[in-house]
C-alpha cells in the first residue's frame, strides 16, 4: 500500500523545487511571458526581439522595474483582457445573467469610448447591435390641453 503517489510525496516534491521561476511569474503577471515571446520571434516582426528579464531589488517605493517586449506585450493584453472582462460582467449582472455571452462583451465593448475606437473595425459573432431609436421616429410630445399658444379646434 505505501507504493502510491500519496498527499505527503506531492508535499514534499513541491517543497523541493525552489530553483525555476516563471517570467510571468516574475513579472507578476498572469499571460504566458514565454509564449509570448516565442510568438513575437517567430512572427518575423523583427530581427532580434528583447527577451532580458531582469528584476531590480525593490525599490523604497516597492516598485520592480523589468525590461523586455514579451513581458510588455503581456502586460498590456492581460489589462486589457481585464478591462473587456470586467465591463462585460457588469453588462451580464445587469441583464441579470451569471455567464458572460457574447452580447455581453459587444455591449461592454460599443458603451466604452476608448475600447469601441480601438476595437471599431471588429465584429464580434453573435454580438448584435446596441439598443438606438432616432429621435425623428419617436412619438411627438403633444402640448396639454388649453395651454396658451395652442390653436383652439373650435371656428
Amino acid at each position: 500500500m505505501a507504493g502510491g503517489k500519496g498527499k505527503s510525496g506531492a508535499k514534499e516534491s513541491a517543497a523541493k523545487t525552489t530553483g525555476s521561476k516563471s517570467r510571468s511569474s516574475r513579472a507578476g503577471l498572469q499571460f504566458p511571458v514565454g509564449r509570448l515571446h516565442r510568438m513575437l520571434r517567430k512572427g518575423n516582426y523583427a530581427q532580434r526581439v528583447g527577451a532580458d528579464v531582469f528584476v531590480i531589488d525593490p525599490s523604497p517605493f516597492g516598485l520592480n522595474f523589468i525590461k523586455g517586449a514579451p513581458v510588455y506585450v503581456a502586460a498590456v493584453l492581460e489589462y486589457l483582457a481585464a478591462e473587456i472582462l470586467e465591463l462585460a460582467g457588469n453588462a451580464a449582472r445587469d441583464n441579470k445573467k451569471s455567464r458572460i455571452i457574447p452580447r455581453h462583451l459587444q455591449l461592454a465593448v460599443r458603451n466604452d469610448e476608448e475600447l469601441n475606437k480601438l476595437l471599431g473595425n471588429v465584429t464580434i459573432a453573435q454580438g448584435g447591435v446596441l439598443p438606438n431609436i432616432h429621435n425623428v421616429l419617436l412619438p411627438k410630445k403633444s402640448k396639454g390641453k388649453g395651454e396658451k399658444g395652442a390653436p383652439s379646434q373650435e371656428y
